[in-house]
């Protein structure tokens, strides 16, 4: 390997962090640009990498890279990346899981504000020349109690955002104590399964929390809650989330995060389930015959796109303009201060 560091972007970023490498005096290198290269065949070439959540960094890719000494992951999920092997190597795993705080916390809020008031129905009704004020009722946000599972930077923010709705946050995190503050209160999972009237959740995926929200969770609660996801699409069985919502168990969902996301999502088009010609009087009869077992979607994924009891966006909780760069900044100062 030549004496120059060079960084190897497996995927594109905020240009903040290629201009502060560059001052470091690294050389950038785009995986984009190079498309008759696989990453495993020139990694060990590379001092550092850069990479958002597409490629998978495991022990067989991790073995290739002779050379490595830092993984800058945009973002703060690392289930795409065996830390543990590559720590062995001696290789660095940064992240900046702070950088995009502000921006989940404004997502989850505002979700959680269109679903309780029926905006995402009512704004579709109106544009079809509805005007169905009593159908478009809101539930107050006012006096709730929301239970918040994960209290890292995100479950922080999205506690902060509350604070003005007078409403009683409960929050639980397993590796965290001692975080009751004027606007939280610390709590066990039992109580929040007692008292919570909305969940929502902010975790990172692992062994421990894949489809932890499953029916033998949800049917823990005693009321019946809404749900807002922000997390990891994983960390829900789909499946389980749906026969709830069926059953009134779930009041609703937001969710920013599916079980099939990206490529796989869009494989689903083939169960026409974006699509139906006959129309709302369809979608009724459809509604009642699931409802009396009957019939079943042929996908779970299938009711969440047609279902008015959830409200859905593309993985983008976190992608502000601001997160983007900020997430950019955050690695070039842990870059930097790897490198003293």
């Amino acid at each position: 390997m030549d004496s120059i560091k060079r960084v190897l972007f497996l995927d594109r970023v905020h240009p903040a962090l290629d201009e502060a490498l560059i001052a470091m005096n690294y050389k950038c290198e785009y995986l984009d640009e190079m498309p008759k290269s696989s990453p495993e065949s020139i990694i060990g070439d590379y001092y550092g990498v850069v990479i958002r959540s597409k490629l998978k960094l495991d022990k067989n890719f991790l073995s290739k890279a002779t050379n490595l000494k830092f993984i800058a992951r945009a973002g703060a999920g690392m289930e795409n990346i065996d830390v543990e092997y590559a720590v062995s190597k001696g290789i660095a795993c940064l992240k900046a899981p702070e950088g995009n705080k502000d921006a989940v916390a404004d997502h989850a809020t505002g979700m959680l504000l269109a679903l309780l008031n029926h905006l995402h129905i009512a704004d579709a009704e109106v544009r079809k020349g509805f005007w169905r004020r009593e159908h478009n009722r809101g539930t107050e946000l006012f006096e709730k109690t929301v239970g918040i599972i994960g209290y890292g930077f995100t479950g922080t923010e999205f506690a902060r955002r509350l604070s003005g709705f007078n409403v009683t946050v409960l929050a639980h995190d397993k590796y965290k104590s001692g975080f009751s503050a004027d606007n939280v209160i610390e709590s066990s999972l039992d109580e929040i399964f007692e008292k919570a009237d909305i969940i929502s959740l902010h975790l990172p995926l692992n062994d421990e929390t894949e489809y932890m929200f499953n029916d033998s969770f949800i049917n823990k609660f005693t009321k019946n809650i809404y749900l807002v996801n922000t997390s990891r699409g994983k960390v829900v069985k789909t499946a389980d989330l749906v026969k709830n919502i069926v059953s009134g168990k779930i009041l609703g969902a937001c969710l920013d995060v599916l079980e099939y996301e990206s490529g796989s999502f869009e494989k689903l088009r083939g169960l026409s389930m974006w699509i139906n010609k006959r129309g709302v009087f369809f979608k009724r009869i459809a509604r009642w015959l699931i409802k009396i077992g009957l019939w079943k979607y042929l996908h779970p994924a299938q009711y969440l796109v047609r279902s008015d009891k959830v409200i859905l966006s593309p993985h983008v909780a976190g992608w502000s303009f601001e997160s983007n760069k900020r997430i950019s900044t955050i690695l070039a100062d842990r870059i930097r201060e790897l490198d003293k």
